[in-house]
């Protein structure tokens, strides 16, 4: 059964991407497999080489920076969403298009390619469930014209906080403005707003925010219930274990005595979900809440009263 965790970016999808792999009976493209895409790896040991480097370091941090593969002079396996195989072995479409991927997008020639790229993957791992992490689109439409049991875990996490951490990543491109970055250009209306807010990054990054969630929101909709969960990431930080079970459950994966043993292991750090109200300016916040209002309410986030009026 293949499962795929979607998610913003900076959103907490990583743990939970993470967290499944960690079980004895799932199989993931690794970072090994996407360092090295002309090998044509296919992470037949990647299971049981992940399980060993958490037994070296115990500590599951949310928001840790990405390790190199080779790092101290060892190879760390872990999963990985494998963007240079992807580009590689499917197409150049798949890592950064400028809107969503649907079943419209589905060419024979590209359903082909994904099917070869996961399937042989699968049979190479030889576990019953497969998990593959993305970020951005959720491409879901894509992928389930080639998988249509496939399952899909979306984990959101409060846009304020996801716009925050995007306007302090490197790799953020809204900096170069909205005819430059990789979600497309704006809407009319999307536009207007920006332009109206003296073309603030803040506004940009929560329209960015917005985007994706209308996306999802779309994607979803096309999903037959019981093939879609939605996670909060500040849910499974007050409650661990409760959200990691209730994940498993719908993946159809037993919490067994070997994954226990290593779950007792994990460290959850509290959640940074509030640095947002430090960083920002209250003049950013409120522009900010003006902006995303509306899916932040849809997935039950608190507002201030003054956000809550432009609902």
């Amino acid at each position: 059964m293949l499962t795929f965790v979607l998610g913003s970016g900076r959103c907490g999808s990583t743990l939970v991407t993470e967290l499944v792999a960690r079980h004895p009976d799932v199989g993931f493209i690794s970072n090994v497999d996407d360092k090295f895409a002309r090998l044509d790896l296919k992470g037949r040991w990647n299971n049981a080489l992940f399980a060993r480097s958490h037994e070296r370091d115990p500590s599951l941090r949310p928001f840790r920076d990405r390790r190199r593969a080779l790092e101290r002079g060892r190879l760390r396996v872990a999963p990985s969403e494998g963007w240079l195989v992807l580009e590689k072995q499917v197409s150049s479409i798949f890592p950064q298009p400028c809107r969503d991927l649907t079943a419209e997008d589905a060419m024979p020639w590209l359903q082909k390619r994904i099917a070869d790229f996961f399937d042989s993957r699968v049979e190479a791992q030889g576990k019953p469930a497969f998990v593959h992490h993305l970020t951005g689109w959720p491409r879901s439409g894509l992928l389930r014209s080639v998988y249509p049991e496939a399952r899909f875990v979306h984990v959101v996490r409060d846009g304020r906080a996801v716009a925050n951490s995007w306007l302090q990543m490197g790799w953020w491109d809204g900096y170069r403005g909205p005819d430059n970055w990789y979600l497309g250009p704006l809407s009319r209306a999307d536009q207007a707003e920006w332009e109206e807010s003296d073309r603030s990054f803040v506004v940009l990054a929560g329209l960015g925010w917005r985007i994706l969630m209308d996306a999802i929101e779309e994607a979803r909709a096309l999903v037959p219930e019981g093939q879609w969960l939605d996670v909060r990431l500040e849910d499974f930080m007050d409650d661990p274990r409760g959200r990691t079970r209730e994940v498993l459950d719908f993946l159809g994966l037993e919490w067994t005595p070997q994954y226990e043993a290593g779950f007792a292991r994990h460290t959850f750090q509290a959640s940074r979900g509030v640095a947002w109200k430090r960083d920002l300016s209250a003049a950013d916040i409120a522009a900010l809440e003006h902006t995303i209002a509306k899916p932040l309410a849809a997935y039950g986030y608190d507002l201030s009263q003054t956000a809550h009026e432009t609902l």
